[in-house]
């Protein structure tokens, strides 16, 4: 966190939904990363924010200093719009 850096498990084809836990892997390292100053995200939304509806519930995860996360959610959300331009053509 002091360099910089970023810990990503995101989702992918096989597993959209990621391979992390929700309340057993992604919120406890989440709660520590953002107490030490980072930044813990889906790609979407913060993980803190995600209301589990299974026990098991598995979330992507994105996890690091805050100006590289940010960077991260910035390249999600353009990748979004793109994507969503290219539906609509």
């Amino acid at each position: 966190l002091l360099y910089g850096g970023v810990f990503g498990y995101p989702g992918d084809t096989k597993n959209p939904n990621g391979k992390l836990r929700l309340l057993y892997e992604g919120a406890p390292m989440s709660f520590i990363v953002e107490q030490a100053g980072g930044l813990s995200t889906t790609g979407f939304e913060r993980v803190m924010e995600v209301t589990p509806e299974i026990v098991h519930q598995r979330v992507p995860i994105i996890m690091g200093s805050k100006n590289d996360v940010q960077e991260v959610i910035d390249a999600y959300a353009e990748a979004c719009v793109k994507k969503e331009d290219t539906v609509e053509t």
